[in-house]
């Protein structure tokens, strides 16, 4: 499908296009609209010759073709695709090997923050054994798995989600579904962790080296993962709702959220591992799931990005710091080396302090509550010197708007350390290359 003609034709137009575009998706040069209007139709041409191969996705297909024209008729403003994206549900096609078309305005999370027109061809992720997990303890109905086959140069980044919360639409849906392409995180993955264990000198066990070996293996890994980490973010004894949709707060507050799935997920592998009534399949990929939820944490993770409010980038910090101060992960004379035989116990006490945490939290008032976070957050990771939230409350404006407590957090409250500040320095063209990796792009 990446060299079919309809698809070249669609590629080219929508790339086209989104040159013509401003943040919010509208057109709103009028001398443009003459050669928008050629490539709307170009567009819709194309996904019309290509849904005769979607025959799964056929009312939305057609549905989009639609709001193509609508947009176009009513003047190429701000862009309106809910019609479409109600009727795309690839939650209902969970099947190895499907493939789906996706064509929407919409931005790319890490990659454009403007909602273009994107188009992108993949194929859904579907193994056998998550089937029978997902079936299971690990029910998670929205989840979808991915990975490319093609794409415009909205996804040539770091995107590695499709989210329907992205495309341009008139009002907020409902929303049923979250697509992750395990094959961009299974091969920056790979590459990451291979140079970070030549760096350090990491000797990684015999399955772990396996991972970086193989490309399938590892999209698996992910898949299962993801899986349990996405199902994680609404169960649990939590703050009311974790995420605080649309309210701005501490960004450490969202570190501790994504860290307490990742290692929600951790736990219950370490659990599939040992379940002799799970299959072979399942047990195995559970013990690699361990290793990739380290692994990525501490070597991807935590050097990847900006300094500025890297939620993603302290988790990983905190985890390995936790690790070395619990003495299962050692850097002595300039070799990482970590005793895996002690790790499922340390590991799984962090999930318990964070999940005390959430315990208490519907007891305790919100700043209390942030306050706690950042406790915990700082009996590990050593903040800023500059820090005011470092100096305890009697530093912080706690009777103003909370808003003014959430500017008083550092744009890097938790420096790298030593360690971290060496290891970007020599991770970081790897780090760099793996924009727009894929699975079959990746070395």
């Amino acid at each position: 499908m990446a060299h079919h003609h309809g698809w070249l034709s669609l590629k080219q137009a929508a790339t086209a296009l989104a040159e013509l575009q401003i943040k919010d998706g509208s057109v709103p040069e009028e001398a443009n609209h003459p050669v928008a209007a050629e490539l709307i139709e170009a567009i819709t041409a194309a996904i019309t010759a290509l849904a005769p191969y979607f025959p799964h996705d056929g009312e939305y297909l057609h549905l989009l073709v639609d709001d193509f024209t609508k947009w176009l008729a009513q003047g190429l403003g701000v862009p309106d695709f809910l019609d479409s994206l109600l009727a795309f549900c690839p939650q209902d096609h969970r099947v190895n090997g499907l493939g789906h078309l996706v064509v929407f305005p919409m931005y790319t999370q890490n990659g454009s923050t403007s909602r273009l027109v994107e188009a992108v061809l993949v194929e859904t992720l579907w193994p056998e054994f998550i089937s029978e997990l997902e079936a299971g303890d690990y029910s998670n109905k929205l989840f979808v798995p991915l990975r490319f086959i093609d794409f415009t140069p909205g996804y040539n980044s770091n995107s590695a989600v499709l989210f329907p919360e992205s495309v341009a639409v008139r009002e907020t849906p409902a929303f049923t579904w979250g697509a992750i392409f395990q094959d961009r995180e299974a091969a920056r993955f790979r590459r990451v962790v291979r140079e970070a264990a030549q760096v350090t000198r990491l000797e990684l066990p015999a399955d772990a080296l396996e991972l970086l070996e193989n490309q399938e293996l590892t999209q698996e890994t992910f898949i299962m993962w993801d899986l349990i980490h996405d199902r994680t973010h609404m169960r649990g004894d939590l703050p009311f709702d974790p995420f605080m949709i649309k309210q701005r707060m501490p960004y450490f507050l969202y570190s501790l959220e994504e860290l307490r799935c990742d290692l929600t997920a951790y736990r219950e592998s370490v659990a599939v591992e040992a379940d002799e009534e799970a299959s072979p399949e399942a047990r195995k990929h559970a013990k690699l799931v361990q290793y990739a939820v380290i692994f990525d944490r501490i070597f991807r993770f935590a050097i990847t990005g900006s300094r500025v409010r890297n939620y993603d980038g302290l988790g990983g910090q905190l985890l390995f710091a936790w690790l070395h101060q619990h003495h299962v992960l050692h850097w002595t004379d300039t070799k990482l080396s970590i005793d895996w035989a002690e790790v499922p116990a340390v590991v799984i006490a962090l999930g318990h302090e964070i999940e005390e945490l959430y315990w208490r939290s519907i007891d305790r008032p919100k700043v209390a509550h942030w306050l706690a976070a950042y406790q915990l957050v700082s009996a590990t990771l050593t903040p800023h010197p500059a820090s005011l939230w470092a100096k305890g409350p009697d530093a912080l404006p706690l009777t103003a708007p909370l808003r003014e407590m959430t500017d008083a957090v550092m744009d890097d409250e938790f420096p790298h350390s030593m360690f971290y500040e060496a290891l970007n320095k020599k991770m970081r063209d790897v780090i760099e290359s793996t924009a727009g990796i894929t699975g079959t792009s990746a070395a």
